[in-house]
């Protein structure tokens, strides 16, 4: 469930129609803070809010763009800004050596395991996919935008996937290396 409050400001921005745009990017933007304050608040460091902290900026921009001109052609191609936006921030966060998922796997894991490689290492592979994830719906989107279809059911389709694929490969490659590892610790014994 982090994952689905950590995309919340996405999933905000998605579900309000497309032609509220304007409104849909300050919603979103709200949400981007609010969710920064909340987790801050409860102890949250900033390496656990990476995705929360590039939203807030990502929304403030979107936002006031979208003010100052909604009649802009910004407007077609924001959800393959977004994406391309998170494809961004996880590819950053996986150069610097500081997967984003690692944040958010910490807040369920126990302080012992955080400095163990698998778990570093799981990190970096899901981050991977979360990475590839965005930047080919970054791009998938940018086609259907270009072709005319920014606001369309296929386009919706692409970023519900782009956000499912991503979410079932971590919930299944987790449970997959926890269940070899105890399998490891028993046979070790």
């Amino acid at each position: 469930m982090s994952y689905l409050r950590t995309f919340l400001p996405w999933i905000v921005f998605a579900v309000i129609p497309s032609g509220d745009w304007q409104w849909g990017a300050l919603a979103a933007l709200v949400v981007s803070v609010g969710l920064i304050a909340r987790e801050r608040r409860s102890g949250a460091g900033f390496d656990a809010l990476v995705i929360e902290t590039g939203s807030a900026v990502f929304f403030a921009v979107l936002t006031a763009v979208a003010f100052a001109d909604p009649h802009s052609g910004v407007h077609a191609y924001s959800a393959p800004l977004a994406s391309g936006t998170l494809a961004v921030i996880a590819g950053i966060s996986l150069a610097a050596g500081r997967p984003f998922t690692l944040g958010i796997a910490k807040r369920t894991t126990p302080p012992e395991v955080w400095g163990l490689k698998p778990f570093v290492r799981t990190n970096v592979v899901v981050t991977a996919v979360w990475t590839a994830a965005f930047a080919v719906t970054a791009v998938l989107l940018a086609l259907l935008a270009h072709a005319g279809d920014a606001h369309s059911t296929p386009a919706t389709l692409v970023q519900i996937a782009g956000f499912a694929v991503p979410m079932v490969f971590t919930v299944r490659y987790v449970a997959h290396v926890q269940a070899k590892a105890r399998a490891a610790g028993q046979m070790a014994r």
